[in-house]
């Protein structure tokens, strides 16, 4: 299982990148794994406000229906159009092609909230071992 030093996490298990103002959003090598074979991915359009927490769209696999949750808040900026009609990206390469969704961060918000990767790794064998 791959977890980046780089990347905030969520107990949620969505990964978030900074990059200047905005943040790159998407979900864990967990996440994909635990689902099976992503076969649709539900974003929401861009100008979306989002509130940290906020449920922004959903993945269905062939196990089971997930929510997705914001990282932070902030408005979506861009969507991975891609994932529409090639949502087995997710489960290819989850950091990468598969990313999500793109918020311009709200005032205030700060990845510092976030687990970072080894507060991550441990949460994961936390819910592994129940």
């Amino acid at each position: 299982m791959e977890i980046p030093e780089d990347l905030r996490y969520t107990t949620e298990h969505e990964w978030l990148r900074i990059e200047g103002s905005e943040g790159v959003v998407g979900i864990t090598d967990f996440a994909q794994e635990a689902l099976g074979d992503v076969v649709f991915v539900e974003l929401p359009a861009v100008g979306t406000p989002l509130a940290r927490g906020q449920a922004f769209g959903v993945v269905e696999s062939n196990k089971s229906v997930s929510d997705l949750y914001a990282p932070l808040g902030g408005r979506v900026v861009a969507v991975n159009a891609v994932l529409r009609e090639e949502p087995e990206l997710v489960n290819r390469d989850p950091y990468g092609a598969g990313w999500m969704i793109r918020i311009a961060l709200a005032a205030g918000e700060s990845p510092d909230s976030l687990l970072d990767a080894a507060a991550y790794r441990a949460h994961v064998e936390t819910e592994r071992a129940k």
